[in-house]
């Protein structure tokens, strides 16, 4: 009960429908249906347009689900693109780290000396402040000794500066008050140079520290832009990946109602020819049903999954739901090849008409040739099953030509 519960509660998530054929209408006007039946007959109607409306959505699923695959595999080259130009900027930040660490020390050793050199001009000034005291106090004393040679030269200078210059001045003062000229001349000297040494300090200072920040602001700026970018696009793989996850799922809930829903159908078909399964080898072969092409219908059936891809892989051949039990026809005459199990074919024959063509059956439920045995058009060669992969009774039918499989719909 719970089963069946759980089956309806899928039947109402999707539809989709297996291909009435008109002979299979024409096989349920022969049966002698009453209200009853005529309600199953048209509850299978109504499976069958479910089903294939559940087949034409799970197609649309997979078809999202390989663009979004290809979006993500698309996303996932840009990452590693990008995480390529990341790794190869952060080696670049390590070196100018190490430049940066180098530009430092530097710094701190133009800081040392400018802490020297300053402290080195004051101790000039100093210097040549005593010098200057010592030249004007000997000036005086010259003034006083009334030595008007000297006095002269000294009137007629521009200034204290002026006067150290003056050749006639040094030469006519004495032994030490030329020494006490030449030790401010000295000073003063020491302290000019001092003051430029300094002042280009100063400047290489200020070029260092404008190049240290000027490199490390430019390479944070590419760094946080690729960052960026990054964090971007793995937002949006993710949401890529979220999105193919759930269509993913969707998908496999629509295939488990799809597989219920064909397993239900066969069911249905089974009730209205008044057969259940379980009678394999019980119900009649009945009359050969012909086409236009030079096969015979293995069955009557209707063909409730065709020829082509399916599922992610290549359905070679037609899917006819029928009773388990239900008489499989050769549909040519030939040799049988393959009579055996065979994999997900469960119960499969091959029987071999031409040099080029043959015809198989799969999932019956036993066989009724062997391998070698000679079967006629028409002949009963197996009957109708559930066995391999199969969702429900029903006759797997294959036409291959030189082995590889093709549209049995073009030979029947």
């Amino acid at each position: 009960m719970r089963h069946d519960v759980h089956r309806a509660r899928r039947f109402r998530l999707g539809g989709g429908a297996a291909v009435i054929t008109g002979a299979a209408f024409g096989l349920w006007a022969l049966l002698p249906l009453g209200s009853e039946g005529a309600a199953t007959q048209a509850r299978l109607s109504q499976l069958d347009e479910r089903i294939d409306r559940t087949r034409g959505q799970i197609g649309k699923k997979k078809g999202t689900e390989r663009a979004l695959g290809v979006d993500i595999r698309s996303y996932s080259v840009k990452i590693n693109r990008l995480q390529g130009r990341i790794n190869v900027l952060e080696s670049r930040q390590d070196r100018v780290q190490a430049d940066l660490d180098a530009k430092q020390a530097e710094l701190d050793r133009l800081r040392g000396e400018l802490r020297d050199e300053r402290a080195r001009l004051t101790r000039l000034r100093a210097r040549l402040k005593v010098a200057r005291r010592g030249l004007e106090a000997r000036l005086v004393e010259m003034y006083k000794a009334t030595e008007p040679d000297v006095i002269t030269v000294v009137l007629n200078s521009d200034g204290f500066a002026d006067l150290l210059e003056r050749t006639e001045f040094i030469r006519r003062i004495s032994a030490q008050d030329r020494q006490v000229v030449r030790v401010v001349q000295t000073a003063k000297a020491d302290a000019i140079r001092t003051e430029k040494r300094l002042a280009k300090l100063e400047t290489r200072q200020e070029q260092v520290t404008e190049a240290v920040l000027a490199r490390r602001e430019e390479i944070r700026e590419v760094k946080d832009g690729l960052l960026g970018t990054r964090v971007g696009l793995d937002r949006t793989k993710a949401g890529k990946q979220a999105a193919l996850l759930k269509v993913r799922t969707d998908r496999h809930e629509l295939e488990e109602d799809l597989a219920a829903m064909e397993k239900e159908s066969a069911k249905i078909q089974a009730k209205l020819q008044g057969v259940q399964p379980g009678n394999a080898g019980s119900l009649p072969a009945g009359a050969i049903k012909r086409g236009s092409g030079s096969l015979i219908w293995p069955a009557n059936g209707s063909v409730s999954s065709g020829f082509g891809p399916r599922w992610g892989r290549l359905h070679a051949g037609i899917d006819m739901p029928l009773p388990e039990g239900t008489p499989l026809r050769a549909a040519a005459s030939g040799k049988t090849v393959i009579a055996g199990w065979v994999s997900g074919y469960g119960n499969y024959t091959c029987i071999q008409h031409t040099a080029s063509m043959s015809t198989c059956y799969g999932h019956q439920s036993r066989l009724g040739t062997s391998v070698g045995a000679s079967v006629k058009q028409g002949q009963v060669m197996g009957y109708s099953g559930n066995t391999g992969n199969s969702t429900g009774p029903h006759l797997h039918f294959e036409v291959r030509i030189n082995g590889t499989p093709v549209n049995p719909l073009g030979y029947l």
